[in-house]
């Protein structure tokens, strides 16, 4: 889950009212003014043809274009203009919205992650990092300085350890690193307040726990890649209660990304070994044939796993493309490495829906899988809705479904133990819980000594207490 991706089309039309935001009526995105009125209250001077977003609630047709500008409600393909540039082109048109609304945006998807059971989000958010990028670009690449004709050489791991120490030498990038882990802070203290944790009148909400995964740009040139990954993996390292892991984003099929790939988990792979407690989930293989050439079909989700580490793969669609995909599936089965499966995305960005998804064969051999949502608000969907798409176009039964939920907390970067005894094998617990029905409303001593030592295994026993409540509960 993409935490800008994930907040609705409305939601953002009432916050750029809020910051006083226009609306380019051309493009039909958002934008910051230079000016405002003298008037009681102020309002935004937008410029000739445009208009204020506050306007789109005395105005119907604004109001519904600019919900389908920011999101794929409505959109049909046309020539030149597909899915997946839809897609895309939405993050740009509400990029100009404070990021201080971040504290609505986690109560949001909380508040509707609380309306379906869920308990526990991995959210992708991407703290700012431009101080840090400023160092990078200022010290360049490796490459640059001992090899200007070679475009794509390679930095060794020596040339990484010494650009990692000049970044980190860098007061600009120290102070970065603090503003970052005080940005997603306040985000989660703000959310807190809003929801009332903690007190008597606390929402429902606030029974959804959220962590963090720091989101690297992937579609830049690698000096700003490297000093954001950085900064990242130090983040996970300096605030691991709230940020659990990093993942790379942006569209895979663009230049940049396409062209950098490799380089980019050579990076992870330099990385992964100064910081190896740092958890690694990579969006790999969101690609289909026709999107980018046969070759770069063929190794991304592969390199995710050999060279970046990663532990889950986010989308993988293009895993049947790879070389020698069947050694690759059990690959991913044999080290358990959890595949993100995002229905609903993977049909609006590649056009791949039904038995052309690849669930299938990731099941058939074994890979552990679970269902996600991506980018819910643009996709004007929820969790429910890639649950009830599994069951009708995947035909999946109800303990598939419920195994896949179970694996999704099982490959959570939540710390601590795991419930199950064999990761993966739902159907025996930890020794301190064998003797104890999985999922009591009051588990033994033992257990729960276990239960409190492990916040993983304690979310996993909630999993198992609700699917208990709601069996119990089905018409017999």
């Amino acid at each position: 889950m993409h935490l800008s991706g994930a907040v609705y089309a409305e939601s953002f039309i009432t916050q750029a009212a809020q910051d006083h935001l226009c609306v380019n009526s051309t493009t039909l995105s958002l934008f910051k003014t230079q000016a405002m009125t003298r008037s009681i209250p102020p309002q935004p001077v937008c410029g000739e043809g445009n208009v204020a977003a506050a306007s789109a609630f005395k105005d119907q047709k604004l109001y519904d274009a600019l919900i389908n500008s920011f999101s794929m409600r409505s959109f049909v393909p046309t020539p030149g203009t597909s899915g997946h540039d839809q897609f895309f082109a939405t993050f740009g048109r509400f990029q100009a919205i404070d990021k201080s609304h971040a504290t609505d945006w986690l109560d949001e998807v909380a508040t509707r992650s609380a309306a379906q059971n869920g308990q526990y989000l991995e959210i992708m958010q991407t703290p700012g990092f431009g101080p840090a990028a400023k160092v990078g670009y200022q010290l360049g690449w490796p490459e640059v300085q001992s090899d200007p004709i070679g475009a794509h050489r390679d930095a060794t791991p020596t040339e990484l350890a010494h650009l990692r120490d000049q970044l980190l030498a860098a007061p600009e990038f120290k102070a970065n690193l603090t503003d970052a882990a005080k940005e997603l802070d306040d985000a989660l203290a703000g959310r807190n307040t809003l929801e009332h944790c903690g007190e008597v009148n606390a929402t429902p909400a606030c029974t959804v726990q959220i962590r963090f995964l720091a989101q690297v740009l992937r579609a830049f040139p690698p000096q700003q890649v490297f000093a954001q990954t950085l900064l990242y993996f130090e983040l996970a390292s300096l605030d691991p209660n709230n940020v659990v892991g990093i993942n790379f984003v942006q569209p895979e099929d663009a230049y940049m990304a396409m062209s950098e790939y490799h380089r980019q988990m050579l990076m992870l792979d330099y990385l992964h070994s100064v910081y190896p407690r740092v958890h690694i989930s990579l969006h790999a293989g969101e690609l289909a044939p026709g999107l980018v050439t046969p070759d770069g079909l063929s190794f991304h989700i592969r390199e995710a796993v050999d060279l970046g580490h990663a532990e889950r793969i986010g989308h993988g669609v293009d895993v049947m493309y790879e070389k020698d995909p069947t050694a690759l599936l059990k690959e991913l089965a044999d080290r358990h490495i959890m595949v993100e499966i995002n229905l609903t995305s993977n049909d609006g960005i590649l056009g791949v829906v039904g038995m052309e998804h690849p669930l299938h064969s990731y099941r058939a051999a074994h890979v552990p899988v679970a269902l996600s949502t991506d980018d819910e608000g643009v996709s004007r969907g929820n969790i429910t809705q890639e649950y009830t798409r599994a069951a009708l176009e995947q035909n999946l039964t109800y303990l598939d479904l419920k195994n896949m939920t179970r694996t999704s907390l099982e490959h959570s970067f939540i710390p601590g133990l795991s419930l199950w005894l064999k990761q993966d094998v739902f159907t025996r617990t930890a020794a301190d819980c064998t003797t104890q029905l999985t999922g009591a409303d009051t588990p033994n001593a033992k257990c729960t000594a276990f239960l409190k030592s492990s916040p993983k295994a304690a979310q996993q026993w909630e999993l198992e207490h609700r699917f208990k409540v709601f069996e119990s509960n089905l018409p017999q």
